[in-house]
């Protein structure tokens, strides 16, 4: 049976528990440095805090180190990773394999998207180095997923299946650098990408002042069984940037959709944590940012229009709110508007609205929205009582039995009192009294039993913890000098799967006249347009 992690994002450890409230088996988080989100860093110390809850529910906690790390950083990097071992991590994301040269503490690595992995070769390469789950490049179909997991069937694939879709390859964007000195392989993207352009075709403008690089999001809701078909066994959720009411939505959905494609095939995949997650909500993805959705991530498309979130369409049947946020599109350009009085708009004809804010939904989303209960039986004997969770782990309490015999039934009130677990991360499913006799059990005293258990039990699991380790000796491989040291033009600042040539159906497989394309920002700056037909690539180079 294959254990299937839903892998959600965390800009702190707050908003990683509330994630793990929500459904999630694992999630990521950058540290103190070298993560791919430079605003979003955490200390060593909020870390740990997170791996101690994670860790009660059997989820895991990825820390990432997913840049490129100059040679005068790797010491400070070691010292970063012995921390993180130490208080628990279960493995780092790591993009620079020259970390492998290090003295590593035994904690395992997987390798990050950031490194481009789109190939069965590339995916055993990395094997033989001893990162035993890869995230594979977000653009990949089904069909190369699935030839991957064949030829590497014993490495764990990590997909994304949400949020933000890079128009580069991953680990093959060097246009912030190029232009603003800020690497996105060093966690400082500009996001060029989601700036303006002007499209040019043999020097002539065809599009102006146009989003063409922008592409939609990924949502893979209605695709989980596929992928998991395919042979992923990590889903990842995009958004290390994200606030706590669009994981919290988001991972809650995801959380859903998946014990609604387990529970179709129970005997290949289950969950790869503990626990059951109750909702306090309807999980809704539409509800939280996002550009609209592409129909096939090996074939986005951009917004060209705006790369904001527009939120859903307002129909008739939609009841809106004082204060909720509202746009539509004017002439290409995105107009916003708050309502002050719901029940005194009236919409122009012909308009399309959308409500990217509805106050009614934050305010729900901003109280407590989930709750994540670990099953347990009690069973209760004449000279001890013993509390099971559902991965087998007790606890138990011995007790002289000098109880008086009670005049009236004592099940139900023992029942009732030791089922009293609110306020710990247990639920009681079922409680065995296997007393000979009928005796009288003071409420007080069963209360301590039940706390004495509780806490027992979550030494226990602490305890025993499955913590993964991997032991590594230092090796040396052979890498590139990385575009921040060498600003070589003759490499492309991007290359995409996106085409604008097919977006806007002039694609040269079908039709499209031949000719000099190339795109143009505000400041004058162009890059070359060059199209790789045979394999669908669009590559930008520096003019």
């Amino acid at each position: 049976m294959t254990a299937i992690e839903l892998l959600a994002p965390a800009k702190t450890a707050d908003i990683g528990i509330e994630a793990i409230r929500h459904g999630a088996d694992a999630v990521y988080i950058g540290a103190t440095a070298f993560g791919a989100r430079a605003a979003a860093t955490n200390s060593v110390e909020d870390i740990q805090r997170l791996v101690t809850f994670a860790h009660l529910y059997k989820a895991k906690v990825y820390v990432t180190i997913n840049t490129v790390i100059f040679d005068e950083e790797m010491e400070e990097a070691e010292r970063l990773i012995w921390q993180l071992h130490n208080i628990g991590v279960d493995a780092l994301i790591v993009q620079d394999l020259r970390l492998l040269s290090l003295r590593l503490p035994p904690i395992p690595l997987h390798a990050s998207t950031q490194m481009d992995n789109r190939t069965p070769e590339k995916v055993q390469h990395l094997a033989d180095l001893g990162f035993p789950q890869v995230v594979l490049a977000r653009e990949l179909t089904l069909e190369e997923i699935a030839k991957i997991h064949t030829q590497c069937p014993s490495t764990k694939l990590e997909v994304f299946v949400h949020g933000a879709l890079c128009v580069s390859l991953s680990g093959r964007c060097n246009a912030s650098e190029a232009l603003f000195g800020r690497s996105a392989n060093r966690g400082e993207c500009a996001q060029v990408c989601r700036m303006k352009f002007d499209l040019l075709a043999n020097g002539k403008t065809m599009l102006k002042d146009k989003h063409l690089l922008s592409l939609k999001d990924n949502c893979q809701l209605d695709n989980l069984e596929r992928l998991l078909m395919a042979g992923a066994s990590s889903l990842k959720i995009e958004g290390r940037l994200k606030d706590a009411d669009y994981v919290k939505n988001v991972t809650a959905a995801y959380s859903e959709a998946l014990d609604a494609v387990i529970a179709q095939h129970p005997k290949e995949f289950c969950r790869a944590s503990s626990g059951h997650v109750r909702m306090k909500f309807k999980p809704d993805v539409r509800k939280s940012f996002n550009r609209g959705f592409v129909a096939d991530v090996n074939k986005p498309d951009a917004n060209f229009d705006t790369p904001k979130a527009m939120g859903e369409p307002v129909t008739k049947s939609t009841v809106l709110h004082n204060g909720d946020g509202l746009c539509y599109l004017e002439k290409g350009q995105l107009v916003g508007f708050r309502l002050n009085n719901a029940a005194a708009f009236r919409p122009v004809r012909g308009i399309q609205y959308f409500r990217n804010q509805d106050t009614e939904w934050d305010k729900m989303l901003s109280k407590p929205s989930a709750e994540r209960k670990i099953g347990v039986s009690i069973d209760v004997y004449d000279n001890h009582i013993c509390m099971t969770d559902e991965d087998g782990m007790t606890a138990s309490v011995e007790f002289e039995n000098n109880f008086e015999l009670a005049h009236t039934h004592q099940t139900e009130n023992i029942k009732r009192q030791l089922s009293k677990l609110g306020d710990t991360i247990f639920e009681v499913h079922i409680i065995n009294i296997y007393m000979h006799k009928n005796y009288f059990i003071p409420s007080s005293l069963l209360s301590t039993w039940r706390r004495t258990l509780a806490d027992a039990l979550v030494a226990e699991r602490m305890k025993y913890y499955p913590q993964e380790r991997q032991v590594h000796e230092p090796i040396s491989v052979e890498t590139e000098t990385p575009y921040e040291r060498t600003h070589n033009r003759t490499v492309p600042v991007m290359i995409c799967h996106h085409c604008i040539r097919r977006q806007t159906g002039q694609c040269l497989k079908e039709g499209g006249k031949t000719g000099e394309w190339a795109l143009r920002m505000a400041n004058g700056t162009q890059f070359r347009l060059d199209f790789d037909c045979r394999n669908c690539l669009m590559k930008l180079y520096l003019a």
